[in-house]
């Protein structure tokens, strides 16, 4: 059974803010957490991986890219982050066979760009993030979890906000997207 979804939706004015946005849900999140991202090209999900890779740890010599070709980058950090890229899945393949049930079920971090390519099965207990391009440098981002673990991060990062701590009420951040 899972805890009651919960969603954040807010704006980012600059890719700065993106990248700090995963940043501050990386030093905060648990292993075995799913980020599945959905978003058009150019919406910030490789730069919302970056920051989340400096969040976990990831040391600044390895250059954090959308794994296009690969499919998936493993990067070293507290938590393992797997970086899994989809966007040139046209069919269904065997998720299998590339190393993906397994990175799903294991103790690091995984980041989905392209989420809607996968199977649900796959995405039991996860933090959905969708990123909307609002103009050139704002995006609108959505942020819901699915389960409690997931929701237990949200609750984190909405308590860590500066904005929480100017007296705003938990409505204004806690919007249905």
């Amino acid at each position: 059974m899972h805890a009651a979804n919960i969603k954040l939706q807010l704006t980012t004015n600059s890719p700065e803010e993106t990248r700090q946005l995963g940043e501050k849900i990386g030093k905060l999140i648990q292993a075995g957490t799913v980020i599945a991202l959905y978003g058009d090209l150019g919406s910030g999900k490789t730069i919302f991986v970056q920051g989340l890779a400096s969040g976990l740890g990831v040391p600044d010599d390895y250059y954090v890219t959308s794994p296009s070709y690969t499919l998936i980058n493993e990067y070293p950090a507290r938590h393992t982050l797997f970086h899994v890229d989809l966007y040139r899945i046209d069919h269904p393949i065997d998720f299998e066979e590339i190393g993906l049930y397994e990175i799903m079920h294991n103790s690091g971090i995984v980041a989905v760009e392209w989420a809607d390519r996968l199977h649900e099965e796959l995405l039991a207990e996860h933090v959905s993030v969708k990123l909307e391009i609002s103009d050139t440098e704002s995006r609108n981002i959505c942020i819901t979890t699915y389960g409690l673990e997931p929701s237990n991060l949200l609750n984190k990062i909405q308590n860590s906000s500066p904005q929480s701590r100017r007296g705003r009420k938990d409505n204004e951040y806690f919007s249905f997207c």
